[in-house]
Protein backbone atom coordinates (compact mmCIF):
# COMPACT_ATOMS: atom_id res chain seq x y z
CA UNK A 1 0.00 0.00 0.00
CA UNK A 2 1.54 3.84 -1.22
CA UNK A 3 -0.08 6.98 0.52
CA UNK A 4 -1.44 9.29 -1.98
CA UNK A 5 0.90 11.99 -2.93
CA UNK A 6 -1.74 14.16 -1.47
CA UNK A 7 -2.29 12.05 1.52
CA UNK A 8 -1.67 14.85 4.73
CA UNK A 9 -0.69 13.21 8.59
CA UNK A 10 -2.75 16.35 9.72
CA UNK A 11 -5.77 15.08 8.37
CA UNK A 12 -5.25 11.42 10.48
CA UNK A 13 -4.44 13.92 13.66
CA UNK A 14 -8.16 16.01 13.20
CA UNK A 15 -9.94 12.55 12.94
CA UNK A 16 -7.94 11.44 16.13
CA UNK A 17 -8.43 14.43 17.92
CA UNK A 18 -12.11 14.27 17.92
CA UNK A 19 -12.32 10.76 18.61
CA UNK A 20 -9.86 11.51 21.43
CA UNK A 21 -12.38 15.07 22.65
CA UNK A 22 -15.43 12.35 22.01
CA UNK A 23 -14.02 9.89 24.52
CA UNK A 24 -13.44 13.21 26.54
CA UNK A 25 -16.77 13.75 26.93
CA UNK A 26 -17.57 10.13 27.36
CA UNK A 27 -15.74 9.92 30.67
CA UNK A 28 -17.26 13.12 31.72
CA UNK A 29 -21.04 12.23 30.94
CA UNK A 30 -19.86 8.64 32.86
CA UNK A 31 -19.21 10.80 36.13
CA UNK A 32 -22.10 12.72 36.22
CA UNK A 33 -24.03 9.76 35.15
CA UNK A 34 -22.57 7.92 38.41
CA UNK A 35 -23.34 11.13 40.90
CA UNK A 36 -26.74 11.20 39.74
CA UNK A 37 -26.91 7.22 40.63
CA UNK A 38 -28.10 6.90 37.22
CA UNK A 39 -25.67 4.17 35.92
CA UNK A 40 -27.97 1.34 37.17
CA UNK A 41 -31.52 2.44 35.37
CA UNK A 42 -30.66 0.08 32.20
CA UNK A 43 -30.64 -3.34 33.49
CA UNK A 44 -30.04 -4.93 30.10
CA UNK A 45 -27.09 -5.00 28.06
CA UNK A 46 -28.07 -4.39 24.39
CA UNK A 47 -25.24 -3.43 21.78
CA UNK A 48 -27.33 -3.66 18.92
CA UNK A 49 -31.37 -2.94 19.73
CA UNK A 50 -29.95 -0.84 22.83
CA UNK A 51 -29.83 1.88 20.88
CA UNK A 52 -33.54 2.43 20.78
CA UNK A 53 -34.90 4.02 24.10
CA UNK A 54 -38.43 3.30 24.91
CA UNK A 55 -40.89 5.34 22.47
CA UNK A 56 -44.46 4.44 23.94
CA UNK A 57 -46.08 4.99 27.83
CA UNK A 58 -46.70 0.82 27.52
CA UNK A 59 -42.40 0.42 26.67
CA UNK A 60 -41.73 3.08 29.22
CA UNK A 61 -43.47 1.12 32.02
CA UNK A 62 -42.30 -1.74 30.70
CA UNK A 63 -38.51 -0.80 31.16
CA UNK A 64 -39.46 0.38 34.60
CA UNK A 65 -41.02 -2.63 36.10
CA UNK A 66 -37.76 -4.44 34.56
CA UNK A 67 -36.25 -2.05 37.02
CA UNK A 68 -38.45 -2.28 39.61
CA UNK A 69 -36.86 -6.24 40.67
CA UNK A 70 -33.61 -4.88 40.88
CA UNK A 71 -32.14 -3.68 44.43
CA UNK A 72 -31.65 -0.09 43.63
CA UNK A 73 -35.04 0.21 43.53
CA UNK A 74 -36.14 -2.01 46.32
CA UNK A 75 -33.64 -0.51 48.52
CA UNK A 76 -33.16 3.60 47.15
CA UNK A 77 -35.75 4.55 45.53
CA UNK A 78 -38.44 2.24 46.00
CA UNK A 79 -41.83 4.51 45.33
CA UNK A 80 -40.12 6.63 42.83
CA UNK A 81 -42.27 7.47 39.98
CA UNK A 82 -42.29 6.81 35.68
CA UNK A 83 -40.61 10.28 35.44
CA UNK A 84 -38.20 10.35 38.04
CA UNK A 85 -36.82 7.15 36.53
CA UNK A 86 -36.95 8.65 33.30
CA UNK A 87 -34.77 11.45 34.47
CA UNK A 88 -32.02 8.80 35.50
CA UNK A 89 -32.31 6.31 32.71
CA UNK A 90 -31.78 9.32 29.83
CA UNK A 91 -28.57 9.68 31.41
CA UNK A 92 -27.42 6.10 31.44
CA UNK A 93 -29.12 5.66 27.92
CA UNK A 94 -26.81 8.87 26.58
CA UNK A 95 -23.80 7.33 27.97
CA UNK A 96 -24.14 4.42 26.20
CA UNK A 97 -25.55 6.09 22.81
CA UNK A 98 -22.12 8.47 23.05
CA UNK A 99 -20.27 5.15 23.07
CA UNK A 100 -21.69 3.93 20.00
CA UNK A 101 -21.02 7.37 18.17
CA UNK A 102 -17.68 7.37 18.97
CA UNK A 103 -17.69 4.34 17.52
CA UNK A 104 -19.02 5.37 14.10
CA UNK A 105 -16.79 8.28 14.50
CA UNK A 106 -13.74 6.26 14.48
CA UNK A 107 -15.06 3.56 12.00
CA UNK A 108 -16.23 5.93 8.91
CA UNK A 109 -13.39 8.01 8.62
CA UNK A 110 -11.36 4.97 9.21
CA UNK A 111 -12.63 2.93 6.47
CA UNK A 112 -12.16 6.45 3.97
CA UNK A 113 -8.92 7.13 4.58
CA UNK A 114 -8.14 3.21 4.41
CA UNK A 115 -9.88 3.03 0.44
CA UNK A 116 -8.19 6.89 -0.17
CA UNK A 117 -5.01 4.99 1.00
CA UNK A 118 -3.93 7.96 3.48
CA UNK A 119 -3.37 5.67 5.92
CA UNK A 120 0.87 4.80 5.90
CA UNK A 121 1.88 1.11 5.66
CA UNK A 122 2.40 -0.39 8.90
CA UNK A 123 -0.05 2.37 10.65
CA UNK A 124 -2.97 -0.08 10.59
CA UNK A 125 -3.05 -1.88 13.73
CA UNK A 126 -1.94 1.01 15.94
CA UNK A 127 -4.95 2.44 14.68
CA UNK A 128 -7.33 -1.06 15.20
CA UNK A 129 -6.55 -1.22 18.85
CA UNK A 130 -8.34 1.81 19.41
CA UNK A 131 -11.74 0.35 18.77
CA UNK A 132 -10.67 -2.96 20.73
CA UNK A 133 -9.57 -1.05 23.40
CA UNK A 134 -13.10 0.89 23.21
CA UNK A 135 -15.01 -2.55 22.56
CA UNK A 136 -13.41 -4.15 25.57
CA UNK A 137 -14.65 -0.49 27.57
CA UNK A 138 -18.00 -1.51 26.54
CA UNK A 139 -17.68 -4.93 28.42
CA UNK A 140 -16.37 -4.04 31.32
CA UNK A 141 -18.84 -1.02 31.95
CA UNK A 142 -21.48 -3.50 31.65
CA UNK A 143 -19.53 -6.07 34.15
CA UNK A 144 -19.00 -2.99 36.35
CA UNK A 145 -22.95 -1.93 35.79
CA UNK A 146 -23.78 -6.05 36.52
CA UNK A 147 -21.92 -6.07 40.33
CA UNK A 148 -24.77 -3.62 41.38
CA UNK A 149 -27.35 -5.49 40.05
CA UNK A 150 -26.52 -8.53 42.21
CA UNK A 151 -27.14 -7.84 45.96
CA UNK A 152 -26.11 -3.98 47.04
CA UNK A 153 -27.41 -1.27 45.17
CA UNK A 154 -23.91 -0.13 44.45
CA UNK A 155 -21.01 -0.87 42.02
CA UNK A 156 -17.86 -2.59 42.73
CA UNK A 157 -15.28 0.16 43.47
CA UNK A 158 -12.70 -2.77 41.99
CA UNK A 159 -14.89 -2.57 38.55
CA UNK A 160 -15.65 1.17 38.60
CA UNK A 161 -12.24 2.15 39.05
CA UNK A 162 -11.11 -0.85 36.26
CA UNK A 163 -13.78 1.14 33.77
CA UNK A 164 -12.75 4.51 34.66
CA UNK A 165 -8.92 3.46 33.98
CA UNK A 166 -9.05 2.11 30.78
CA UNK A 167 -11.62 4.93 29.74
CA UNK A 168 -8.07 6.97 30.32
CA UNK A 169 -5.86 4.41 28.62
CA UNK A 170 -7.94 4.59 25.74
CA UNK A 171 -7.86 8.32 25.68
CA UNK A 172 -4.56 8.69 25.97
CA UNK A 173 -3.70 6.11 23.17
CA UNK A 174 -5.96 8.11 20.64
CA UNK A 175 -4.33 11.23 22.08
CA UNK A 176 -0.88 10.61 21.77
CA UNK A 177 -1.06 9.04 18.17
CA UNK A 178 -2.80 12.06 17.12
CA UNK A 179 0.04 14.26 18.23
CA UNK A 180 2.05 12.02 16.71
CA UNK A 181 0.34 12.52 13.49
CA UNK A 182 0.35 16.26 14.24
CA UNK A 183 3.97 16.78 14.95
CA UNK A 184 5.41 14.10 12.47
CA UNK A 185 7.42 16.71 9.81
CA UNK A 186 8.00 19.19 13.05
CA UNK A 187 11.18 18.71 15.05
CA UNK A 188 11.06 20.42 18.71
CA UNK A 189 13.45 23.22 19.73
CA UNK A 190 12.24 21.78 23.20
CA UNK A 191 15.14 21.60 25.68
CA UNK A 192 16.80 17.95 24.77
CA UNK A 193 17.83 17.52 28.92
CA UNK A 194 17.26 13.81 29.73
CA UNK A 195 16.54 15.50 33.31
CA UNK A 196 13.34 17.00 31.93
CA UNK A 197 12.02 13.89 30.18
CA UNK A 198 12.44 11.62 32.86
CA UNK A 199 10.60 14.59 35.82
CA UNK A 200 8.33 15.01 33.14
CA UNK A 201 7.18 10.99 33.07
CA UNK A 202 7.64 11.04 36.95
CA UNK A 203 5.07 13.94 37.43
CA UNK A 204 2.95 11.76 34.51
CA UNK A 205 3.21 8.70 36.87
CA UNK A 206 1.64 11.12 39.70
CA UNK A 207 -0.82 11.85 38.44
CA UNK A 208 -1.92 8.54 37.18
CA UNK A 209 -1.69 7.51 40.08
CA UNK A 210 -3.54 10.44 41.92
CA UNK A 211 -6.65 9.57 38.92
CA UNK A 212 -6.61 6.22 40.17
CA UNK A 213 -6.96 6.76 43.70
CA UNK A 214 -9.55 8.90 42.39
CA UNK A 215 -11.36 5.70 41.46
CA UNK A 216 -11.55 4.23 44.35
CA UNK A 217 -12.90 7.33 46.09
CA UNK A 218 -15.57 7.60 43.97
CA UNK A 219 -16.22 3.41 43.64
CA UNK A 220 -16.79 4.10 47.74
CA UNK A 221 -18.04 7.01 47.79
CA UNK A 222 -15.33 8.01 50.42
CA UNK A 223 -16.54 12.23 49.58
CA UNK A 224 -19.52 12.37 51.18
CA UNK A 225 -17.61 11.70 54.56
CA UNK A 226 -14.85 13.78 56.44
CA UNK A 227 -15.88 17.18 54.42
CA UNK A 228 -13.21 19.21 56.16
CA UNK A 229 -10.15 20.67 54.73
CA UNK A 230 -7.36 20.82 55.64
CA UNK A 231 -7.64 18.61 58.97
CA UNK A 232 -10.30 15.14 58.31
CA UNK A 233 -13.16 15.90 60.75
CA UNK A 234 -10.36 17.59 63.67
CA UNK A 235 -7.82 14.86 62.58
CA UNK A 236 -4.57 15.49 60.39
CA UNK A 237 -4.94 11.32 60.48
CA UNK A 238 -7.79 9.87 60.45
CA UNK A 239 -10.06 7.87 62.72
CA UNK A 240 -9.58 3.85 61.47
CA UNK A 241 -6.99 4.58 59.36
CA UNK A 242 -6.39 1.39 58.62
CA UNK A 243 -8.44 -0.78 60.67
CA UNK A 244 -9.27 -3.38 58.04
CA UNK A 245 -7.81 -6.24 58.34
CA UNK A 246 -6.07 -7.89 56.02
CA UNK A 247 -4.28 -4.30 55.89
CA UNK A 248 -3.76 -3.89 52.11
CA UNK A 249 -8.07 -3.91 51.55
CA UNK A 250 -7.52 -0.26 53.50
CA UNK A 251 -6.27 1.02 50.61
CA UNK A 252 -8.89 -0.05 48.46
CA UNK A 253 -12.02 -0.31 50.34
CA UNK A 254 -11.74 1.88 53.57
CA UNK A 255 -13.09 5.10 53.15
CA UNK A 256 -10.81 6.91 55.54
CA UNK A 257 -7.84 5.29 53.36
CA UNK A 258 -8.72 5.85 50.64
CA UNK A 259 -9.54 10.09 51.12
CA UNK A 260 -6.61 10.40 53.01
CA UNK A 261 -4.37 8.63 50.29
CA UNK A 262 -6.25 10.14 47.32
CA UNK A 263 -5.67 14.40 49.50
CA UNK A 264 -2.07 13.87 49.88
CA UNK A 265 -1.65 12.31 46.48
CA UNK A 266 -2.80 15.40 45.32
CA UNK A 267 -0.91 17.61 47.34
CA UNK A 268 2.32 15.88 46.27
CA UNK A 269 1.39 16.39 42.45
CA UNK A 270 0.35 20.04 43.21
CA UNK A 271 4.43 20.21 44.85
CA UNK A 272 5.83 18.50 42.33
CA UNK A 273 4.32 20.77 39.43
CA UNK A 274 5.42 23.53 40.69
CA UNK A 275 9.14 22.50 41.18
CA UNK A 276 8.54 21.00 37.36
CA UNK A 277 7.25 24.69 36.70
CA UNK A 278 10.30 26.35 38.39
CA UNK A 279 12.81 24.02 36.31
CA UNK A 280 11.63 24.15 32.96
CA UNK A 281 9.70 27.27 32.47
CA UNK A 282 13.42 29.22 31.47
CA UNK A 283 14.37 26.75 29.72
CA UNK A 284 11.61 26.83 26.91
CA UNK A 285 12.10 28.67 23.75
CA UNK A 286 9.24 26.81 21.78
CA UNK A 287 6.57 29.21 22.87
CA UNK A 288 3.48 26.38 22.48
CA UNK A 289 5.80 24.02 24.87
CA UNK A 290 6.08 27.25 27.32
CA UNK A 291 2.84 28.30 27.16
CA UNK A 292 1.50 24.41 27.90
CA UNK A 293 3.88 24.39 31.18
CA UNK A 294 2.03 27.49 32.23
CA UNK A 295 -1.22 26.16 31.58
CA UNK A 296 -0.08 22.82 33.96
CA UNK A 297 0.61 24.43 36.73
CA UNK A 298 -2.60 27.07 36.16
CA UNK A 299 -4.77 23.81 35.92
CA UNK A 300 -3.35 21.78 38.99
CA UNK A 301 -4.18 25.24 40.75
CA UNK A 302 -7.64 24.77 39.47
CA UNK A 303 -8.12 21.00 40.04
CA UNK A 304 -6.95 21.44 43.59
CA UNK A 305 -9.24 24.36 43.98
CA UNK A 306 -12.06 22.02 42.35
CA UNK A 307 -11.66 19.01 44.84
CA UNK A 308 -11.33 20.87 47.73
CA UNK A 309 -14.83 22.68 47.06
CA UNK A 310 -16.04 19.65 46.25
CA UNK A 311 -15.51 18.01 49.17
CA UNK A 312 -16.45 21.28 51.56
CA UNK A 313 -19.62 20.85 49.22
CA UNK A 314 -20.69 17.36 50.02
CA UNK A 315 -20.15 16.35 46.56
CA UNK A 316 -22.25 18.42 43.99
CA UNK A 317 -22.33 17.36 40.84
CA UNK A 318 -21.66 19.63 38.72
CA UNK A 319 -18.41 19.98 40.70
CA UNK A 320 -17.53 16.63 41.32
CA UNK A 321 -18.09 16.05 36.93
CA UNK A 322 -15.81 18.99 36.71
CA UNK A 323 -13.46 17.53 38.81
CA UNK A 324 -13.46 14.39 36.70
CA UNK A 325 -12.75 16.39 33.80
CA UNK A 326 -10.34 18.01 35.02
CA UNK A 327 -8.13 15.06 35.78
CA UNK A 328 -8.21 14.24 32.30
CA UNK A 329 -7.51 18.04 31.02
CA UNK A 330 -4.50 17.77 33.02
CA UNK A 331 -3.20 14.35 32.09
CA UNK A 332 -3.71 15.52 28.05
CA UNK A 333 -1.38 19.09 28.59
CA UNK A 334 1.28 16.47 30.71
CA UNK A 335 0.88 14.30 27.54
CA UNK A 336 1.12 17.18 24.99
CA UNK A 337 4.70 18.28 27.30
CA UNK A 338 5.82 14.82 27.28
CA UNK A 339 4.96 14.64 23.72
CA UNK A 340 7.39 17.59 22.96
CA UNK A 341 10.15 16.56 25.24
CA UNK A 342 10.18 13.41 23.26
CA UNK A 343 10.40 15.16 19.97
CA UNK A 344 13.74 16.75 21.27
CA UNK A 345 15.51 13.37 20.87
CA UNK A 346 15.76 13.86 17.12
Amino acid sequence: MTIEKSANPRQLAIWLFVCSALVFSMVVLGGVTRLTRSGLSMVNWSPIMGIVPPLSKESWQKTFDQYKKFPEYKKINKGMSLDEFKSIYWFEFNHRLLGRLISLAFFIPFIYFLVRRIIPPGHIPKLILMPILGGLQGLLGWYMVKSGLVDEPSVSPYRLTAHLVLAFITYVYIFWVALSYWYQDRASVAPANKRYRLFAWVLTLLISMMIISGGFVAGTRAGFVFNTFPLMNGNLLPPGYLSMKPMLINFFENVATVQFNHRWLGIIVATTTVVFWISVRAKLQERNTAIAVHLLLAMVIVQITLGITTLLLNVPVALAASHQGGALLLLTIMLYINHRLQLARN
